[in-house]
């Protein structure tokens, strides 16, 4: 487990009030909830500019949405996005491999 350090900070109340309710709705600790908060907002900030980025949007069926959210929320540093990002680019990885192969 790596090293932890405690942070503290004041914060409007309104917005402790909101992120008590959302970490409510999550199966997480506080210090998950908060760390996963932290890490979302630095793989944000450190993502390529919008104009560089696509939004993907497809329907997925209930079951395979849950399945996908109780790994996700099992794992506490884990966004879906990222989930969902690796899986697609090892899975173009392994096609691209094979076209490789094939040429």
């Amino acid at each position: 487990m790596a090293e932890t350090k405690n942070l503290c900070a004041q914060i409007p109340l309104a917005l402790h009030q909101k992120i008590c309710a959302e970490k409510e709705k999550s199966t997480l600790t506080l210090s998950q909830y908060v760390e996963q908060l932290i890490t979302e907002y630095y793989e944000i900030k450190e993502m390529k500019p919008m104009a560089q980025t696509r939004t993907l949007a497809l329907q997925i069926s209930e079951e395979l949405f849950a399945r996908i959210k109780k790994h996700v929320d099992s794992t506490p540093q884990l966004t879906q996005k990222a989930f969902i990002t690796d899986l697609i680019t090892k899975a173009l990885d392994v096609i691209e491999a094979q076209e490789q192969i094939n040429e």
